[in-house]
């Protein structure tokens, strides 16, 4: 009876809204055919390095927020550019930074959380305009943001094109090296502001969250009717798959379900819908 509350459906809006905010990057990598599995540690350091800065440099809450996201962006940029330049297949890059920068965010807090004392900070994430909390308009500004982005503009049509045929999009004189790196920055982007947001959120910059978020970001992409092939699939799809698995944890935590059972329950679900994505196709081909 607790669950079909304004309370409650306000609560799960504010607990996937970091996960949307990794879903809607992840949207644009899939859609080119790629994975990004750095989004999570990236996440983590983005938190802990404006934590790190703000109390041990003194940095104003203006420049550790936008040193964080930038720096989260150009690793992003950086994922892309390996890949477009060496050939290495996507999974091996983003795999390797995510343990990179897992590492850097367990180093530069030494292994422990770094407190957030600064107020105006913590009111990013824990700041209410009547039942609905910040970060989820920050979820829906951006959510829209990115929707016109991939529909209105000429650079997700070309993302699209670039998922849909590579060969082709290339031929037809889209630069798809140079799409494929800013969507890359794109995702790294989305992860730091996340990181910001939760950080707020926690009151300190933790250097072990994130853990598994990426696969999160991924199962939400996909329940939200994405192909992993590429080219299919849309912003308004990615929220909705964040509201299953946010509907999925908060539903599975009030009936006490145990967490080790929660996190194969969503893997099986995630399962069932690449098994549906690959069958499909093959009945359309």
């Amino acid at each position: 009876e607790s669950f079909f509350t304004a309370s409650n459906m306000w609560n799960i809006l504010r607990q996937i809204s970091t996960n949307a905010l990794l879903a809607f990057g992840m949207t644009f990598v899939i859609l080119i055919g790629g994975i990004d599995l750095s989004v999570g540690p990236l996440l983590a350091f983005s938190g802990v390095f404006a934590a790190y800065v703000m109390g041990n440099l003194g940095w104003p809450i203006w420049a550790a927020i936008a040193g964080s996201i930038i720096l989260c962006s150009m690793v992003g940029m950086l994922n892309g550019v390996i890949v477009t330049k060496t050939g290495i297949a996507p999974f091996v890059v983003t795999l390797s930074v995510q343990q990179i920068f897992r590492g850097f965010a367990m180093l530069l807090a030494n292994g422990a959380p770094i407190r957030i004392r600064d107020q105006g900070f913590i009111n990013i994430g824990t700041t209410y305009i009547g039942p609905v909390a910040f970060p989820v308009i920050y979820m829906i500004i951006i959510m829209a943001l990115c929707y016109v982005v991939l529909n209105k503009t000429q650079f997700g049509r070309h993302i699209y094109a670039l998922g849909g045929n590579k060969t082709a999009a290339r031929f037809a004189g889209i630069r798809t090296q140079r799409i494929e790196v800013m969507v890359y920055a794109l995702s790294g982007f989305l992860a730091g502001i996340a990181g910001i947001v939760l950080a707020a959120r926690m009151t300190a910059g933790v250097p072990a969250t994130g853990d598994g978020y990426e696969c999160d970001a991924i199962a939400a992409v996909v329940l939200g009717g994405a192909s992993f092939t590429g080219g299919i699939g849309t912003i308004p799809g990615a929220m909705v798959g964040a509201l299953i698995m946010g509907v999925l944890n908060q539903g599975l935590s009030i009936m006490g379900v145990d967490a080790a059972w929660v996190k194969a329950i969503k893997g099986l679900v995630v399962i069932a819908a690449v098994a549906y994505d690959l069958l499909s196709k093959k009945k359309k081909g």
